[in-house]
């Protein structure tokens, strides 16, 4: 149901006899309690009034739905002196006698239900000091211990139809039981006048209430009149975590005074009254049952994670569809790449790019050609004009990739090869063949290219499964994963749109497509610690850097080709498994169907032999001394045989007679949902004990998420309330009466993925071949069968039913993947937030009420992954930690995200991957080398091992080559790092096996990088647009009485050159260095740094020259 939002102003309260008489006498009773607790004479101290407060608060009945807010009430004489200025006509008598609130009350989380109610709580705060008169203390009094006391409180239950008006509410006190759970004051029968005696529990709370829309507070008739799909909402599931409270300092109501951050120790000598714990101000109100002691206890602030949230967005797959000249196309055919055969082995021509968007799901349904064979041929690899520079450009290469529901890929090493006639493409970089690489390193003979095909028959799918194929194809792109096959180093990723996979009534389509492949590097960290951490916008998305590397060329191409009519292959379209009947059958393995065809049922007998391998191992034993004849012989064996497996038999027959078998086909985070039609044999009634010996199938309890996978399924049988009765054990039970049949609803999901989909993609699953042969979703080999059983069983353990589940594992769609480098055995702790759910594939359309709830669950049971709301209208985030293991492994792992509560299928699957690395902390200076060393520790056997990192240009290896590393041996490494820029940087070096690729180690280097000194500084201006350069120098005097030689770096090579890198010069002399400005294609303006360094490669000094392109 919607809330309603509701304005509470011009709130006053009133006490009878009178405000003084009231806080006077209350006052009188504290300070002789006081005394009587301390057994002390009056001593001169007496008790002040520090504060006046009031909760409010909704309540549903059960719990406050919020924390409620605290409002500061004061006497109408301190609001307007000698006045009521702003109080209505009613009140205008007994004027200053009445306690008022200066702001107004805002509740958002009003429903129009009968249970919801408004409730006030009116409280004051005291404090012993010197003697006051009963005044209130001003809150500058920081010194004094503070108590707090319930004196009143009031329930507001709004009427039909209540729109602006005004309310008038009697106050409680006394024994009986509010919803605040706490004592309220009362005084005594023994009161000192009859006239106070006779109001004591008197008194109002009067406002006005208004709405801010039309909608106002309807009656319990006209909620029962709602939609009964509105009124059974799901509840959260106990899986979630869920979201702390905010504390009562919320920004939604009127603001607290300085008193309350006023808070001193509870000593254990110390009187109640002397209890400064004003902390308890956050305690949860609501909660009926408190704790003793739970003040004591610290409360939680509200959700801020202190690490900076990344964006999830994924690769940007835009339109890469490339629209090719005649002369490219030529240039594409004398490359030799394979030609794409359609189903009558004509060549499938390249088409035109189409718009993207304008799929008409009528087209493909009406097609007659239902099956689609999706054929992925990658052609070429070229460096981008404009991309980056930094790291190395690869000599071999490899892909990793999930197309659908098949199982991942890892493609085999391929090479790059400059063809004859330069480029390829036509573009202005050429780009380089894509060559198969043999096992022993030679180039293979095959054409140019990796050409992967897929098959996709509606005969092998699910019921309804060629749509959401179909719809796959529509939404989502395919992430290709580069990686250099020599360093075993993540070159970058790339995506592309699937969409013009779609055919439109077409026989086959061919596109051509050239992806932009880039990386991606999170900077390091900044936390946002201490106060900052609280407030609105702290949380700043991180900073992302993404470098081009490079641009793959492939094409994607569709074959259609008429369905496949197998039978057997296609699946019930059933939800219901139907009880078996008690015929009884023979076992399957006994007889041997010759004709299948006719009326009967030709068989032929088998030998028993050929049927149990048991017999046929006693047949075969050594005969006994004393047996002339081996038929006796054999003939006894069989007797003896029978009596021992009569009794195993017999019950085998029999309870195949009451098992029905179900097929699952699971998926990873995606609910199957089915119904067994139990039966009760007996003439009498029975109740029935369900047991499942595997917990990822389970009965479904709860009768709204019964009725909601009814509606996801389009089940038409009847859903029962109150169904099901849990024993102590936690099994479900049924009655059942004589002869009668009920349908047992069942829902079988895992959230752990099969081993052959977990299996890390990259370095450590990189083999030298791949299979060729054209995958199925028909070939059920990507998965381990898996077998559950449930038996139904009556008083005793009598089974009356069996069902046998056998379930097939299947991969899952991936939608996004995310690679995190960390050091080893640490956890890494990443807040993720999420897109805008309307944005991702597979949601709902017009969903009511607004954006809905997400939810997480992860495949690996050791990961925490949760997800936090910050607020209502604020974005979520998915926080993950993770345990990393020991270098160089790789932990891969999944996180479905959910709309719907009953987590029936998920609408997004990412897929992460988290590199364990050694790390290795530098304190560098820029333009500067530092040298370190690395141990290396051999393996069980020796290798042939290299060192590749991935900015060469800012970090040396020695030995550069190739080297054995002994077996079980240590060596050391020497490594220089000179880096270009100042800040904090990664830098990833990967020790390889040459012979087996196969990777032996990996470090993440973490570079703390300073600013060297500037000494001098120059600026010029230089044309940008291109053109020949600039030439310039600058003078260097040496400081040194003998001479020197020294080195130049700079932090740009890209943008200057030196004449020579090194001089030297004598002492006291000058030396002219010459410096050419390479030319820039964008206008503005670079820093560029010149280090001079020593013969050891320390810095000696730096130059800065500021260059203005215009």
């Amino acid at each position: 149901m919607k809330a309603v939002t509701c304005y509470l102003e011009q709130l006053s309260v009133r006490l009878y006899p009178s405000l003084e008489e009231f806080e006077e006498e209350l006052l009188d009773f504290l300070n002789s309690d006081r005394l009587l607790q301390a057994n002390a004479v009056p001593d001169g101290d007496e008790v002040a009034i520090r504060e006046r407060r009031l909760h409010v608060g909704v309540h549903n009945g059960l719990r406050f739905v919020r924390v409620p807010q605290v409002a500061v009430l004061v006497p109408e004489t301190e609001v307007v002196p000698g006045g009521c200025r702003g109080v209505s006509g009613s009140r205008a008598r007994d004027a200053g006698q009445a306690l008022v609130l200066r702001s107004r009350i805002h509740l958002n989380e009003m429903v129009p239900h009968p249970a919801f109610r408004v409730c006030f709580q009116l409280e004051y705060v005291l404090c012993s000091a010197g003697r006051a008169g009963g005044k209130a203390v001003p809150g500058s009094a920081r010194g004094e211990a503070a108590d707090m006391r319930s004196v009143r409180w009031a329930v507001w239950s709004p009427d039909p139809g209540t729109g602006d008006t005004e309310v008038v509410l009697p106050l409680r006190g006394g024994a009986r039981r509010g919803p605040c759970q706490a004592l309220v004051y009362r005084t005594p029968a023994s009161s000192r006048s009859s006239r106070q005696g006779k109001h004591v529990e008197s008194g109002t709370v009067q406002f006005h209430v208004s709405t801010d829309s039309e909608e106002h507070l309807v009656t319990a008739a006209e909620i029962l009149c709602k939609d009964r799909d509105e009124s059974e909402q799901p509840p959260t599931p106990s899986l979630r975590v869920p979201a702390p409270r905010r504390v009562s300092a919320s920004p939604r109501g009127p603001g607290l005074s300085v008193s309350q951050l006023m808070a001193s120790p509870r000593g254990k000598d110390q009187t109640p009254l002397q209890d400064g714990g004003i902390t308890h101000l956050e305690a949860d109100l609501g909660s009926p049952d408190t704790e003793p002691g739970a003040s004591d206890q610290l409360r939680a602030l509200p959700f801020a994670p202190l690490q900076v949230p990344m964006a999830a967005v994924g690769l940007q797959a835009g339109s890469s569809c490339v629209s090719l000249s005649r002369a490219s196309l030529a240039r594409l055919h004398a490359a030799g790449f394979p030609d794409i055969l359609d189903r009558n082995q004509e060549p499938v021509e390249i088409s035109e790019p189409v718009e993207l968007g304008s799929f008409n799901p009528r087209l493909e349904e009406a097609d007659p050609l239902q099956g689609n064979e999706i054929i992925l041929q990658f052609l070429a690899f070229g460096r981008d004009a404009q991309g980056s520079v930094e790291g190395p450009w690869p000599r071999t290469i490899f892909l990793t990739f999930q197309f659908y529901r098949f199982p991942p890929v890892t493609t085999p090493r391929l090479q790059l090869v400059i063809p004859e006639g330069g480029s390829v493409t036509g573009l202005a970089v050429p780009a380089q063949l894509l060559v198969r690489v043999n096992e022993d390193g030679t180039l293979g003979t095959r054409p140019p290219g990796l050409q992967l095909k897929y098959m996709v028959d509606p005969a092998f799918l699910r019921p309804g499964e060629q749509r959401w194929f179909l719809r796959y194809l529509a939404e989502h792109s395919l992430q290709i994963d580069v990686w250099d096959g020599d360093s075993l180093l993540h070159v970058g990723s790339a995506a592309v749109k699937l969409e013009p996979l779609l055919r439109q009534g077409q026989a086959a389509v061919r596109t051509y497509h050239e992806l932009e492949v880039a990386t991606t590097e999170y900077e390091p960290e900044g936390l946002v610690l201490g106060r900052e951490a609280l407030w609105h916008g702290a949380l700043r998305p991180l900073g992302v850097r993404v470098a081009l590397r490079g641009r793959l060329h492939l094409c994607l191409a569709n074959v259609g080709h008429p369905c496949k009519e197998i039978s057997g292959q296609l699946p019930s379209h059933s939800r219901s498994v139907p009880a078996p009947d008690s015929t009884v059958t023979i076992p399957a393995g006994s007889w041997r169907s010759l004709n299948a065809g006719g009326g009967g049922r030709t068989v032929r007998a088998r030998r028993l032999v050929d049927v149990d391998s048991e017999l046929e191992a006693a047949l075969r034993s050594r005969r006994p001394e004393g047996w002339p004849k081996q038929r006796a012989w054999d003939l006894q064996v069989i007797n003896s045989y029978r009596d021992h497996i009569k009794g195993e038999s017999i019950y085998q027959m029999l309870s195949q007679a009451i098992t029905a078998t179900r097929t699952v086909h699971a998926v990873l985070g995606t609910a199957e949902f089915f119904e067994f039609a139990l039966k009760n044999p007996y003439s009498i009634q029975h109740t029935v004990t369900i047991e499942v010996d595997h917990p990822e199938l389970s009965v479904i309890l709860d009768p709204r998420e019964w009725r909601h996978f009814k509606e996801l399924t389009k089940s038409v049988t009847p859903v029962e309330e109150e169904m099901f009765h849990l024993r102590d054990d936690l099994k479900p039970q049924v009655y059942l009466r004589p002869s009668e049949t009920v349908h047992i609803p069942f829902k079988y999901q895992t959230f752990s993925a099969d081993p052959a989909v977990t299996a890390a993609q990259g370095p450590s699953g990189l083999g030298t071949s791949a299979k060729t042969d054209t995958p199925s979703l028909g070939k059920s080999g990507t998965g381990r069968t898996k077998l559950i059983q449930v038996s139904f069983q009556v008083s005793g353990g009598k089974p009356i039913a069996l069902l046998r589940v056998k379930v097939e594992p299947q991969p899952h769609v991936v939608d996004q993947t995310f690679r995190f480098y960390h050091p080893e055995l640490t956890f890494l702790k990443k807040t993720i937030r999420l897109p805008p759910w309307h944005t991702l594939p597979g949601t709902p359309v017009g969903v009511p009420g607004g954006q809905p709830e997400m939810f997480v669950r992860c495949s690996d049971p050791d990961i925490i992954c949760e997800t936090k709301a910050l607020g209502p209208g604020e974005p979520q985030d998915i926080f993950l930690k993770v345990a990393g293991g020991p270098s160089p492994q790789i932990k891969k792992f999944f996180v479905a995200i959910y709309t719907d509560a009953w987590l029936a299928a998920p609408v997004q699957i990412w897929q992460f991957y988290l590199h364990s690395l050694q790390r290795l902390d530098v304190t560098c200076t820029a333009g500067q080398l530092t040298r370190l060393s690395l141990l290396l520790r051999g393996t069980a056997a020796p290798r042939r091992v290299r060192a590749f990192t991935s900015h060469p240009q800012e970090l040396e290896v020695d030995p550069k080559g190739a080297f054995l590393l002994p077996a079980n041996g240590i060596q050391d490494l020497y490594i220089g790092v000179r880096p270009r820029r100042a800040g904090s940087k990664f830098i990833y070096l990967n020790l390889v096996d040459v012979e087996y690729h196969q990777l032996v180690s990996s470090w993440l280097l973490c570079l703390s990088c300073r600013q060297p000194l500037i000494s001098k500084a120059f600026e010029i201006s230089l044309p940008a647009g291109g053109g020949r350069g600039c030439n310039k120098r600058i003078t260097y005097t040496n400081p040194y009485p003998s001479p020197r030689l020294y080195f130049l770096c700079t932090n740009r090579p890209d943008l200057l050159q030196f004449k020579e890198d090194s001089f030297e010069v004598a002492g006291g002399e000058v030396y002219t260095i010459g410096l050419r400005f390479a030319p820039s294609q964008a206008v503005g303006e670079e820093e560029i740094l010149i280090h001079i360094n020593d013969h050891e490669d320390k810095n000696e000094e730096t130059f800065c020259v500021k260059v203005l392109y215009q």
